[in-house]
């Protein structure tokens, strides 16, 4: 799992970056404002590649998705992407959890009986 969701979180970085640099076009916002509000996004998907398969983590990546969405009231855009990219989430989750638990079987399957097991 954790090296899906971290796939999908590392395009998520450059998707965040990209979108700041189409919202420093923005008259309205500064850019030390959009540029703040992007590198805290930025760091986040970073910093959450490694905590994806501690406890909260998976709840966090959906915080994230969701503010992604919510970006989209400042770049349009970002409504489709933000959606696009939870739904690889999702995948990187589900799936994610099916491959870890076959890698889990599979290992269990190829262990050695135990020595003790035999007396």
């Amino acid at each position: 799992m954790r090296t899906l969701c971290s796939s999908t979180l590392i395009g998520e970085v450059f998707v965040i970056g990209f979108a700041g640099l189409v919202a420093m076009k923005d008259p309205d916002l500064s850019m030390s404002t959009v540029w703040t509000v992007s590198g805290i996004a930025m760091f986040l998907c970073v910093a959450l590649c490694g905590m994806v398969t501690r406890p909260g983590g998976v709840a966090l990546g959906w915080a994230l998705q969701i503010a992604l969405i919510a970006s989209g009231l400042v770049v349009p855009t970002m409504f489709f992407l933000g959606v696009l990219f939870a739904a690889l989430w999702w995948a990187s989750v589900h799936y994610g959890r099916k491959i870890d638990e076959a890698k889990a079987r599979f290992a269990a399957q190829a262990e050695p009986p135990a020595a003790d097991a035999a007396a």
